[in-house]
């Protein structure tokens, strides 16, 4: 399996180098015009939808218990990742073309970068702090897999490990196959 990013040494430098590329891809979106944004921004998508799923599946369930005020800084990543996903909906079903696409996608960009300095800061560092290289190395190769199975879309009712677990694999298959039916198109 190829990888759109480099492997780190553990979950966090991981999920930052994640982050970077996010930053990236939202800035390649937001400059690019035509077809060119139309798949800049799929990918987009696609990276968010893929990213969020696996830290809800790893490594916020880690965090909840190895970092202090664990829950509560989890439930307000969670809550901030749902407003993403509506929005990252929003955005979708604009299109592109349309004239309020530009400014709605700004307005993700800077939420989203929010919601990663708050994560890095808060989370990431939590659990850098708490956990050893081998437990930080192991959620980076659950991370990776959970990546490979998630779904490509946003979804905002499922929220949590358990409902990645449960109804997770479903999206991802139907994501999936909405994915490829559009790319033949």
């Amino acid at each position: 399996m190829r990888r759109s990013i480099e492997t780190g040494t553990d979950v966090v430098e991981y999920l930052h180098r994640q982050h970077e590329a996010i930053r990236v891809m939202f800035r390649v979106t937001l400059t690019a015009r035509g077809a060119q944004r139309a798949a800049a921004f799929v990918a987009l998508r696609r990276m968010l939808a893929v990213h969020e799923t696996a830290e809800e599946e790893v490594v916020h369930p880690a965090a909840r218990w190895a970092v202090h005020a664990g829950d509560t800084i989890v439930q307000a990543r969670l809550d901030e990742e749902t407003e993403t996903k509506k929005m990252l909906i929003e955005i979708e079903k604009l299109g592109p073309e349309s004239s309020d696409f530009h400014v709605k996608l700004t307005i993700l960009e800077a939420a989203v970068n929010m919601h990663a300095e708050a994560e890095e800061r808060e989370e990431l560092a939590g659990l850098s702090e708490a956990l050893d290289g081998k437990r930080l190395d192991r959620m980076r190769r659950a991370t990776e897999l959970a990546e490979a199975i998630a779904p490509t879309r946003p979804h905002p009712s499922i929220t949590s490990a358990t409902a990645n677990v449960l109804i997770g694999p479903f999206a991802a298959m139907v994501d999936r196959a909405r994915d490829a039916l559009q790319g033949k198109r």
